[in-house]
């Protein structure tokens, strides 16, 4: 295959040279035009993800045109909040119908859409098929080859199969399903649960809280998911509770990061100003509050995670404001 990634970040970088390991012709874009001259130059990306060596099937460019046009198959992975200008920005150039797989995990603020939604919406008719991949992978033990397994879901079953078995090689493992939201909502969500997982560590506090917040966090997002449409089962998978727990735990997730340092006193402002890299859960957590909000469903994590963020709420007030909730039964109807 003929694959466009859209989105150099370390996770674009790591899906870049997953494909080409797999057998494909890859063109990766980066919009930084400086970011693409370091990988042509370096054959490896040392802003984002410098221990990968992109092999020689990987070309890279900053021309949006010529990404369009290189193949009718795309990777998207770029912020959420970026997402709808760079497919608007692809479509005046591509040839016909395009297949989109996301590797983006948010939803954006303003619309409260899904990814896939905004694909069906700025593409129309030119979106020929689209599919969301996701699961606990981070982008750096992808690409040194530490065995992973994810999953890729679309409702066209066929194209669930091709994607699966087309990036299925050697130490990846794809899994497919026809679960497009809660494939895609279990892939952005787990990011507001990984902030407030990182506050916990932050603060100092011990595994008896984090099991309860990753426990109490599940609950949430399976409970928004399963209202959106999503399946139950899928948040029991790798989509939910595997990239739960993998960015909740491990050292390497961008949001945890940010927890543990608002956990430690500093500000979110002052924390984002230090860093290039994106943690989607800072504006999933508003976009999830809302839809909370509109669909009547209870997020009680979530809601104190949006005040810690956007409201300047201490950790501790938080945390305090969780524990003393009215008492309730585990499952709901009990």
């Amino acid at each position: 295959m003929r694959i466009s990634i859209i989105g150099a970040g370390s996770w674009g970088s790591a899906l870049a040279e997953l494909a080409a390991r797999c057998g494909h012709d890859v063109l990766l874009w980066a919009h930084d035009p400086e970011v693409a001259e370091a990988i042509r130059r370096t054959r490896s990306n040392p802003v984002y993800l410098p221990s990968v060596e992109f092999p020689p099937s990987v070309r890279v460019t900053s021309s949006l045109d010529e990404a369009a046009a290189f193949a009718s198959t795309l990777l998207v992975v770029t912020p959420s909040h970026h997402y709808r200008a760079v497919l608007g920005g692809l479509a005046p150039s591509l040839n016909g119908p395009v297949r989109i797989v996301s590797g983006t995990k948010g939803i954006e603020n303003d619309s409260l859409e899904r990814i896939s939604e905004i694909s069906g919406e700025v593409l129309g008719d030119r979106l020929a098929a689209f599919a969301v991949l996701s699961g606990p992978t981070f982008a750096l033990e992808v690409s040194r080859g530490d065995p992973t397994a994810a999953v890729v879901a679309s409702t066209d079953l066929r194209f669930a199969e091709l994607i699966q078995h087309e990036l299925s090689c050697g130490t990846f493992r794809l899994y497919h399903s026809d679960d497009v939201v809660g494939v895609e909502l279990g892939g952005s969500l787990k990011n507001v649960v990984a902030i407030a997982a990182g506050v916990v560590e932050g603060l100092g506090l011990g595994t008896n809280t984090m099991a309860a917040l990753i426990t109490r966090g599940l609950h949430e997002i399976r409970r928004l998911g399963v209202a959106l449409g999503g399946r139950p089962e899928t948040f029991a998978g790798l989509a939910g509770m595997g990239d739960l727990v993998l960015t909740c735990t491990g050292s390497l997730s961008r949001n945890r990061s940010v927890g543990v340092a608002l956990g430690r006193g500093r500000r979110l402002e002052e924390i984002l100003r230090e860093t290039r890299l994106v943690a989607e859960g800072v504006k999933t957590c508003r976009s999830a509050r809302d839809l909370a909000g509109r669909l009547g469903v209870e997020m009680p994590i979530t809601l104190e995670m949006d005040r810690v963020l956007h409201e300047g709420e201490a950790p501790q007030t938080a945390i305090e404001r969780l524990m003393g909730r009215t008492l309730k039964a585990e499952v709901e109807g009990e």
